[in-house]
């Protein structure tokens, strides 16, 4: 069992959300560029474009690899939805319909207690409170041995770096500038924490960087 964060968009500048995130903008203003690589591929269209078309190129084959063995997955807030403060009520299910793409159980951390959320598709929204250490743990739990996916935002993902948790960073890294927005490496030495980069692979729209844990870290 491994933790991994996989095809995590990121700006040549750091960038993995723009500013100003909201429900017409849920990457940040300018975000979007961050995922372009990922819009054309034939996993994408599998998943929201109705099963048929999209390119099967090497950023395709990493989308496919990003969802292999995977047995749960954690979510900052903002991931699962815009919604700031306490829930409002429970009409907000998030981003991806009635049937989400993670397939397994998957914990959303959040100051703001919520029932648990069963969706079509195997997806159980299991809303943490406690914080990312309770969330790992229940995960871990609940993925029966196969791997913890860590789904962002940036801010979850930079804690979960630097408390060291990370085996497998995937950056998908855009030719893009953003300027502003959330930087992933914000606070962060990774050398220092023990990371190193461990495989470069050229796709079609995106670098793809594999970033591990040093034998010695």
């Amino acid at each position: 069992m491994t933790v991994k964060v996989l095809c995590f968009g990121i700006s040549l500048d750091g960038y993995s959300a723009g500013p100003r995130q909201d429900l017409e903008n849920p990457l940040g203003v300018g975000g979007a560029a961050l995922m372009e690589w990922f819009f054309p591929t034939q996993v994408f269209q599998r998943m929201h474009g109705g099963g048929h078309g999209g390119e099967t190129g090497m950023d395709n084959r990493m989308a496919e690899r990003s969802f292999d063995n995977i047995g749960a997955w954690i979510l900052g807030r903002n991931m699962f939805g815009p919604v700031r403060g306490p829930w409002p009520d429970e009409n907000w299910k998030g981003w991806w319909g009635d049937e989400p793409p993670y397939h397994v159980p998957t914990f959303v951390l959040t100051h703001h207690a919520r029932p648990m959320l069963r969706m079509q598709g195997g997806t159980d929204f299991h809303f943490v409170t406690e914080g990312a250490m309770s969330a790992l743990a229940q995960a871990r739990a609940a993925a029966g041995g196969r791997d913890i996916r860590i789904g962002g935002g940036t801010a979850t993902v930079r804690q979960f770096l630097q408390a060291g948790l990370v085996d497998e960073l995937h950056l998908a890294v855009r030719p893009v500038l953003l300027g502003e927005g959330e930087n992933l490496w914000q606070g962060l030495d990774m050398r220092a924490l023990g990371y190193e980069v461990a495989e470069v692979i050229q796709g079609e729209r995106a670098t793809h960087v594999m970033v591990r844990k040093s034998k010695q870290g």
